[in-house]
């Protein structure tokens, strides 16, 4: 087992990592629109989603993995009524590589934010 841990991305802030490779896997803690510096993205659910892909693609990157190397992701949003948007947003991302998703609506996500994504992925 190793721990994933970059500076490109926000600090965990709490009593856990930024992610976890097991054999030739990566599982990735939830990602917020935090910057690396850990200020929150005060912009719309469009900016925050983007935000959080930046922070994504900086754990995978760091793990040895790769948005195309995504098996499962799980979104998780603070209205349904964002979902279209969120999408919008996911499928710049994921456009021809499409991972298995789940997405639910949550009463609240850390720092409030609008939406948090978490990834499982190949390491290459």
């Amino acid at each position: 087992m190793r721990v994933v841990s970059t500076k490109e991305a926000p600090a965990a802030i709490g009593p856990y990592s930024q992610g976890i490779v097991v054999n030739n896997l990566f599982y990735s803690s939830g990602q917020i629109p935090l910057t690396a510096e850990g200020t929150m993205i005060e912009g719309d659910v469009a900016e925050q989603t983007h935000q959080v892909f930046r922070n994504l693609q900086a754990v995978l990157s760091e793990a040895g993995a790769s948005l195309e190397t995504v098996v499962k992701a799980t979104v998780f949003i603070k209205d349904m009524n964002d979902f279209g948007t969120i999408n919008e947003v996911y499928g710049e991302y994921f456009s021809s590589h499409k991972p298995a998703r789940s997405c639910v609506e949550v009463a609240r996500l850390p720092k409030d934010a609008k939406v948090e994504i978490e990834v499982i992925a190949l390491v290459k």
